[in-house]
């Protein structure tokens, strides 16, 4: 079932757990960026942020602003409603690779799939729930409200992310532009710079398909109608972004994610459509009469400021949206951020299109440090001589791949999500004179390195192995790999060592190894220690790296209480409990769950969680993944 608004989603993020709510009033002026960025930085993302209590400019907004809601392949897999990311990407690529029937079975499973696609085709309905509060001004530039609390853009809890920003900037927009000749649709994302109530800069960037359209209207000097969408499902921002071949419709790919089609309404100011269930709808024009306006600095994804440039001027004729809206938004600036899975979602998801083209691409892996463009890893499954450099030259031409700088080609047994195995083949496969090709080619407008916006050079590395007919003439030693069988033998040994060393002896270890020549941290958490093991003794008790479950004693009918903290050294009991919110300015809370009718904590185990709770979580350097399993 495709997501109703952007609160469905919300609700099934805070079901799954991956949503923090946070009650606090947090200013919307740089406080949201620096929360949010920490949250962004935690391992496999964080979880997504709900600011319940927004302010602008000191006022609390009535609409709540949700951030990384795309941060984590789990989210991700959530927005597609799949098992994973990977699952979505399978799907589609089987759709791609469709081939005629040979007979009734195939026939049956290629009538499936046809079935599939009914829902990729948008519709028009009269009415949508993104036009439940209109706000409308008139072309003089005067207000005409028709609702006393209806929304413009300097109150909606619109972020100025980092201190030297122009300003406030709408950071998801879905913008929708039609090219005037044809009439094709297109969904991108464009930053948005708020200038005013009813002005904004229209971010769109030299090789974006809006730019063009705007070019068409440029030319004719007659007004462009553009229209601005907030939230609703949360595959809609995914697509704007989505490297799609030109002219194709984004719409359609939502539709095909969502297993339903979107449904559209018409703008109530222009000719152009917006989905029923987005939150915000911003309508407008580009006027071609009017000269460029500067626009920026941004702290942008690169990890540094883009600085300002001159780029159209978008007005506001009408805001709508729902009664219940909440606003979406993300940051960008020095990853890992909510951007970096947006776009590993993308490649996993369009993958199966580039094998298509190039059937012995294996794997394709954008690094976090790269920030989409700079960096790329590809592994091939390598059959004739200069294979990698083909696949350097054809990926350069293929849509926003047009903007990498720096291309890394390995063999197929090489995992590309791995930058440690990349960079070892990078050191040892390659001669950099014979191995490495320098080009030029189109650049990103964003890159501040590059001597002029929009052109700049490129560099690729054939890390693969060297074959005899590509002018090699030693021989190419093998990689040094312990044989299958002993290594399955001793994983099995490893495992039983593990169980044997005490769970408590391993973080006492840790604790020592980070802080030399203290015994005071040991001394402070010898409670806890003592505690620890006591509970493993029970019966029915089972470790794992992030919980220590102990199950019911005979003796109670009740399951035992849940004790719950931030730290992985609170270990929390089994037993049901209702959902439970880390205070997000308190980085090692604790609290206590009961439910009505069950017994108390034993004076044991409430030692164990103030010891665990005392113990600062900043200096035992212990995480999930660092502790043995039992």
């Amino acid at each position: 079932m495709a997501y109703d608004s952007f609160s469905h989603f919300l609700q099934a993020l805070d079901e799954a757990g991956e949503l923090i709510r946070v009650p606090d009033p947090v200013a919307t002026e740089l406080e949201i960026t620096a929360l949010v960025d920490r949250e962004m930085k935690q391992p496999e993302g964080g979880r997504a942020l709900l600011i319940e209590r927004p302010t602008v400019d000191g006022e609390i907004s009535p609409f709540p602003v949700a951030v990384n809601t795309l941060g984590s392949y789990r989210r991700m897999a959530l927005c597609f409603q799949a098992d994973s990311v990977e699952t979505a990407a399978a799907e589609l690529g089987s759709l791609m690779k469709a081939k005629p029937p040979t007979g009734v079975r195939e026939a049956m499973k290629l009538l499936t799939t046809a079935l599939e696609l009914r829902h990729a085709k948008p519709k028009i309905v009269k009415r949508g729930a993104c036009q439940e509060v209109v706000h409308r001004f008139d072309d003089s530039g005067g207000e005409c409200p028709i609702s006393s609390d209806c929304p413009t853009l300097l109150n909606m809890p619109i972020l100025k992310c980092w201190p030297e920003d122009g300003g406030r900037f709408i950071t998801l927009p879905c913008v929708v532009t039609k090219d005037p000749v044809t009439g094709e649709r297109n969904v991108g994302m464009y930053r948005i710079q708020i200038y005013d109530s009813q002005t904004t800069g229209m971010h769109w960037q030299l090789q974006k398909v809006g730019a063009r359209h705007g070019c068409q209207y440029y030319e004719t000097g007659t007004r462009m109608p553009v229209s601005i969408f907030i939230g609703g499902d949360p595959v809609y921002p995914f697509c704007a972004t989505a490297p799609m071949p030109d002219g194709l419709d984004e719409f359609l790919l939502a539709g095909y994610l969502r297993k339903r089609s979107v449904e559209l309404v018409k703008c109530l100011t222009s000719n152009l459509e917006a989905p029923a269930s987005a939150d915000f709808v911003i309508e407008g024009y580009v006027d071609p009469t009017e000269p460029l306006r500067p626009e920026g600095p941004f702290g942008d994804h690169t990890g540094f400021y883009t600085l300002k440039e001159p780029y159209p001027v978008f007005h506001v004729t009408a805001i709508t949206h729902r009664k219940d809206a909440v606003y979406p938004a993300t940051i960008v600036g020095i990853p890992p951020m909510e951007d970096f899975y947006i776009g590993a979602a993308s490649v996993k998801l369009f993958l199966p299109i580039l094998q298509m083209n190039f059937p012995e691409i294996v794997d394709i892996a954008l690094p976090a440090e790269g920030v989409f463009h700079n960096l790329v890893f590809v592994s091939i499954r390598k059959t004739y001589p200069m294979q990698a450099y083909k696949i350097m030259h054809g990926l350069w031409g293929m849509g926003q791949m047009m903007f990498t700088k720096y291309f890394v080609i390995v063999d197929d047994d090489v995992d590309v999500h791995d930058t440690s195995q990349v960079l070892f083949r990078l050191c040892a496969n390659t001669d950099p004179k014979r191995d490495s090709i320098v080009t030029k080619g189109p650049a990103d407008v964003l890159d501040h390195a590059t001597d002029a916006i929009g052109r700049g050079s490129k560099m690729g590395f054939d890390a693969t192995r060297k074959l005899a007919s590509e002018g090699f003439a030693r021989e190419w030693p093998p990689l040094i790999r312990m044989d299958p069988a002993v290594q399955s033998r001793m994983d099995r040994l490893w495992e039983s060592l593990a169980r044997r060393v005490p769970w408590t002896s391993a973080v006492l270890g840790r604790i020592r190894d980070k802080n030399p020549g203290s015994d005071l941290l040991p001394r402070r958490f010898r409670v806890f220690s003592r505690c620890c093991d006591a509970v493993r003794r029970r019966p029915q008790a089972t470790l794992s790296p992030q919980r220590l479950l102990v199950g019911e004693a005979p003796a109670r009918p009740a399951p035992l209480s849940c004790v719950r903290a931030t730290s992985p050294l609170a270990l929390p009991c089994n037993g049901p409990s209702p959902p439970w919110t880390p205070h997000p300015t308190n980085p090692h809370p604790s609290a206590i769950c009961r439910r009505a009718g069950e017994y108390r904590l034993t004076r044991r185990r409430e030692t164990f969680r103030r010891a665990a709770c005392r113990f600062p979580k900043s200096q035992c350097g212990i995480t999930h993944q660092s502790i043995p399993v039992p």
